[in-house]
């Protein structure tokens, strides 16, 4: 029996593919660059872990004065970066919500950003229970995240239902107990809903 279900965020409810959105913006070829020479990415990483979202931006883009523009630009342009929703999964979370499941996230996620994205997405406002690393100072993988969200939560590890498309941060929440869906999809992802019983097939399209 599955007493909560746990959303990751980035490419299960909202696509996170920033390469595509430099892409469109400056041409593969510059953004190659771009990733490399400032390794953004990284950068990202520690915003995930609890740096400061504004501060390391543009501290960044001050110690890479050729590439300041495109480095503000994964601040200020940071919605059109963390998009769009993805629409079939957004609707199971409103539909479990309607069923009286109750509904977590657990992202890695910057603790200003964050809020951000709640702005421009009124769905992700929706959770019971919201576990976004930058404010815990943890970030999955680690298996401590997952031990706060147990102890936080309360349930059970065998009744959580984790969803993420990282397999990395499945394999860690499984190796604690829970039950885990490897998101590739929203169908399959309703599929697995339904077939634990949490929705119905009409609920669930």
């Amino acid at each position: 029996m599955i007493d909560a279900v746990i959303f990751d965020i980035g490419n299960v409810l909202i696509c996170w593919q920033p390469e595509a959105y430099y892409d469109a913006r400056i041409g593969p070829e510059r953004r190659a660059r771009f990733f490399t020479e400032t390794d953004i990415l990284a950068l990202h990483q520690t915003i995930d872990e609890g740096a400061h979202f504004t501060d390391t931006i543009y501290g960044h883009a001050e110690r890479h004065p050729d590439w300041a523009d495109e480095i503000r630009a994964w601040h200020d342009d940071w919605n059109a970066l963390a998009s769009p929703a993805i629409g079939h999964s957004v609707r199971l979370l409103k539909a479990l919500k309607a069923r009286g499941v109750p509904v977590f996230t657990l992202t890695n996620f910057g603790a200003e950003n964050f809020p951000v994205s709640q702005s421009a997405f009124p769905f992700l406002t929706l959770f019971d229970r919201e576990y976004v690393s930058g404010r815990m100072k943890l970030a999955k993988p680690d298996p401590a995240i997952y031990a706060a969200v147990e102890a936080d939560c309360g349930v059970a590890p065998g009744r959580l239902l984790f969803a993420d498309d990282r397999p990395e941060n499945i394999d860690a929440a499984a190796g604690r107990g829970w039950q885990t869906h490897l998101f590739r999809d929203p169908q399959g992802w309703a599929d697995r809903l339904v077939a634990e019983g949490l929705l119905t097939l009409e609920e669930a399209a």
